[in-house]
């Protein structure tokens, strides 16, 4: 990524200073005015603060472990004078005050070049990634996980540098990828209204910023996974497979859906899958029916995100899996444990394997805070009181939901009588919401309901079926322009 920064040296008085465009290749200075350095500061402000970019009101105790966090991950830039939702606190910037920040630097182990400079009321920190990591200070060693500073022990940083070495996937260029072809508008837009990002950025300049377009031009791979119109044939690995099971093994599949849109598409329409595919209970309290579905939604999405966002995409042998049983849904995702999280401190700590896409996702709301999603699955089943979940964890992470309803139903039973049991529960939902339908519109097609509860065209066939069996439904009229009737003891 090219970071744009501005010499510590020019002239104070002078309208113009000198900035540095630092590249793999080197530095190359150019001058610009004062006042179009300031409209690049003043842009950068408004995309908000993310996994290469730091807010900060006044320079405080958390300043040094801010720089070591940035130049023990990819670098970035820390602005003082400015609050954490992008307004200007005002700040000295004399003298005095960047001898200040210097001492601050200083007591950081190896010793790290950093770009200082002063715009208006601004000061611009710019810390390049570190050559010679893992990076310290006196309160210990830290690393950017998303929009956010974690503090690490150092063994944890080492075991993490050796094992994932400094390749990240989702930095990288995507090789396939043709941004006039496969860049998608309206899922930029998208992004820019779930993030609260003026639409008035300039795209490509935005896009760069945010980790999404190289310096070349070139769409990287959280590019590709945010914002291309399929990642098919870019990413075949980001593909996310739902699949319906008969029963509680992987033989008898009843419905299946691969979604290969971008990664925002992806978790939305994996959390519609199993919604239509799970049960839901009904309370009814004085005027109001409160609907309660069978697993929590807040806990569902976590684990969706989580697979999405925390998945290993080196591996490109395999999907994130959503797997709906009889008695369990199980959400998987390649990759197991990132390095440097040991199962001790799993559920307490974060370590980000794909720091971009997790800064992305916090952006548009889909995280609210790194490394809290464990805790929140586990806090938001228990406190839903309808089953339990489970993580495990080899070359996979998965998360497992009970389907409690389904167990209270086939208690003492034999396992055919199980599996009955439970595929009864879940059709029976199904099949209310199918007659519903039916009885608004009775003559709506196969297509119609398939495109209404997203079921496929055999699944509805097979529910329309069972319905007419049990003598709640009958066609009248001939098949493509008759109408279907429910029976007058169902009504």
């Amino acid at each position: 990524m090219e970071r744009l920064t501005v010499d510590s040296n020019f002239p104070e008085k002078n309208n113009s200073q000198s900035l540095i465009y630092q590249t793999e290749g080197g530095k190359t200075k150019m001058t610009v005015s004062k006042k179009k350095a300031l409209r690049h500061i003043k842009e950068l402000i408004k995309t908000g603060e993310g996994y290469h970019l730091e807010f900060k009101k006044s320079l405080d105790k958390s300043f040094a472990e801010e720089v070591c966090a940035f130049a023990n991950s990819s670098g970035g830039k820390i602005l003082l004078g400015i609050t954490d939702d992008g307004k200007s606190s005002g700040i000295k910037t004399g003298n005095v005050f960047l001898s200040r920040i210097q001492d601050h630097i200083k007591q950081i182990e190896p010793h790290l070049e950093i770009q200082i400079s002063v715009l208006d009321n601004i000061v611009v920190v710019d810390i390049p990634e570190g050559k010679d990591k893992p990076y310290g200070c006196s309160k210990g060693f830290f690393l950017r996980i998303g929009p956010n500073s974690q503090k690490l022990t150092r063994n944890e940083i080492v075991s993490f540098f050796q094992k994932e070495g400094r390749i990240r996937f989702d930095e990288l260029e995507n090789g396939k990828a043709v941004f006039s072809r496969d860049f998608d508008v309206s899922a930029f837009n998208n992004f820019l209204q779930l993030a609260s990002i003026t639409p008035s950025i300039d795209k490509d300049f935005l896009l760069t910023n945010l980790d999404c377009l190289s310096e070349n031009g070139q769409m990287t791979n959280a590019g590709v996974l945010f914002f291309s119109k399929s990642s098919e044939f870019l990413l075949l690995q980001a593909t996310v497979t739902c699949v319906l099971y008969k029963g509680i093994e992987r033989v008898h599949v009843l419905d299946r859906k691969d979604f290969s849109g971008n990664i925002i598409d992806n978790i939305e329409n994996a959390v519609m899958f199993v919604l239509r595919h799970t049960n839901l209970e009904y309370k009814i309290e004085k005027l109001r029916r409160e609907e309660i579905p069978e697993i929590p939604e807040v806990a569902l999405r976590e684990a969706v995100v989580n697979a999405v966002c925390h998945r290993d995409y080196f591996e490109k042998g395999a999907n994130v899996m959503i797997e709906i049983f009889d008695d369990r849904l199980e959400i998987s995702s390649p990759g197991g444990l990132p390095s440097g999280l040991t199962r001790k401190s799993f559920g307490t700590k974060s370590v980000v394997r794909n720091p971009v896409i997790a800064s992305l996702l916090h952006r548009a709301g889909y995280i609210e805070k790194i490394g809290t999603g464990i805790k929140r699955i586990e806090n938001t089943v228990k406190e839903h009181g309808r089953g339990s979940v489970i993580f495990s964890f080899d070359s996979f992470f998965t998360v497992s939901f009970s389907r409690v309803k389904a167990a209270e139903k086939t208690s003492g039973k034999t396992a055919p009588e199980i599996e009955k049991a439970t595929q009864e529960t879940t059709q029976e939902t199904t099949q209310e919401m199918i007659l519903r339908l039916i009885k608004t519109n009775p003559a709506i097609t196969r297509k119609g309901l398939a495109g209404k509860t997203g079921l496929t065209p055999d699944g509805v066939k097979y529910h329309l079926n069972k319905l007419r069996e049990q003598g709640v439904i009958r066609h009248v009229g001939a098949t493509k322009k008759g109408y279907w009737e429910v029976m007058e003891n169902y009504e």
